[in-house]
């Protein structure tokens, strides 16, 4: 998760960021894929992956959207592990990880908007545990703590997490780093605690946000992209399957036609980029363009109010619903596809992945996989676009920049 605006603005101003980490490996690695798993208790709420996109960029929650947040939680407290409800922060799929020596084996959500690597550990409390693996730096012959050393991440909501920092051996795809700062909690903040499948997460932003203090550390992927065939990695995601990242390579059995590459602004630490418009179904294609950053770790699809609007407005039966936190419509509606400009490319968002999911089990009421950025400052391109194209994360050329193509199949 990405912290507070103070956080973030400490993180970047770190000096001696290269210096104070490790060297990367001599010995090339070249390539891997790494599958995305399943998360068996993963169950799709729309008002729930909302907040957690607001919570996570600082935004002040919507008073409906706080109001359904609100009622959710006193649903848990009442009901102890009740299945059917809906867990606020889970994530759909996650990536397993190996750490330490012998190796403990998480699973962690690959997040291209934070840079972080930061795990449940053995220094949590039992309250603050559900079920999650928690990484032992005791059991690890390989873990060394990194004296001084701390980390917090701060969320919208005033919450936060934080603990201390070592450095040990992980490994993902078959490919080890030595010395990874690997970010083990000593407090939880309560959104993470109901998942028990998601055992962290991993960072894939860039260094400059890493959130530990007195000096920031390197993303597992600025540490092994040295020995790489290409200083890149690919974000192959699914419309209801499991996925791939692939580093080190552009596999070109994974896309059709040519990447549209678009250059990056990572001045906030973000992969940002600037879309060249947008279109709705069969109308004209809009160029108006704005900024919005390509993060893996959020569900929706959040852009500018006006565009939002156009869209529902093609959408039958469609309403912001403020008990709902966003726009709905009838589960049986039409919803046309969504395109949006990379360079002089169209990537176009099918319409049925824009129905999210029922607003509750049963409902005939869907909540919108599209929705409004309103005080975030930027849009999010979350899974919802990243599912309908093939996305290439590149540093290979001396400036980032961030390539989309349409997929293979």
């Amino acid at each position: 998760m990405v912290g507070s605006a103070s956080k973030l603005a400490v993180a970047a101003a770190v000096a001696g960021l290269a210096a104070a980490t490790p060297t990367p490996p001599t010995t090339k690695v070249g390539t891997f894929s790494v599958p995305q798993v399943k998360n068996p208790s993963f169950s799709a709420h729309g008002p729930a992956q909302l907040a957690k996109a607001y919570l996570k960029y600082g935004a002040k929650l919507p008073e409906g959207l706080a109001k359904i947040m609100a009622d959710l939680n006193i649903a848990r407290r009442d009901s102890g592990s009740v299945k059917n409800t809906p867990e606020q922060y889970d994530i759909q799929y996650l990536t397993p990880v190996s750490i330490g020596t012998p190796a403990q084996e998480l699973n962690l959500d690959f997040d291209s908007g934070s840079s972080d690597l930061w795990v449940f550990s053995t220094e949590l409390p039992s309250s603050s545990v559900n079920g999650q693996v928690q990484y032992d730096a005791s059991k690890s012959s390989t873990a060394k703590k990194l004296s001084g050393a701390s980390w917090q991440i701060s969320y919208g909501d005033g919450s936060s997490s934080s603990g201390d920092v070592y450095t040990d051996t992980v490994t993902i795809g078959g490919v080890t780093f030595k010395s990874q700062a690997v970010e083990a909690a000593s407090k939880v903040s309560s959104q993470f605690q109901t998942d028990s499948n998601n055992d962290g997460l991993l960072g894939l932003a860039f260094s400059s946000i890493n959130t530990v203090t007195p000096t920031a550390q390197k993303t597992f992927f600025d540490n092994i992209a040295s020995s790489l065939d290409t200083a890149a990695w690919t974000a192959d995601l699914k419309y209801h399957a499991a996925g791939t990242y692939d580093f080190g390579i552009i596999d070109d059995s994974k896309y059709t036609g040519d990447i549209a590459y678009t250059s990056v602004d990572n001045s906030q630490g973000f992969w940002s980029f600037s879309s060249t418009g947008y279109g709705v179904g069969n109308t004209s294609f809009k160029n108006s363009a704005f900024d919005g950053i390509a993060d893996t770790g959020t569900t929706l699809a959040l852009l500018p109010t006006a565009i939002v609007t156009a869209y529902y407005k093609q959408v039958s039966g469609a309403k912001l619903d403020n008990t709902q936190g966003g726009y709905t419509f009838p589960c049986d509606a039409a919803l046309p596809d969504f395109v949006f400009g990379v360079e002089s490319s169209k990537i176009t968002i099918p319409g049925e992945y824009i129905n999210y999911a029922p607003i509750t089990d049963g409902s005939s009421t869907c909540f919108g996989g599209i929705q409004t950025d309103e005080g975030i400052g930027f849009s999010i391109f979350g899974d919802i676009a990243l599912k309908a194209a093939f996305v290439v994360f590149d540093q290979s050329t001396g400036s980032p920049r961030i390539g989309w193509a349409s997929k293979s199949s």
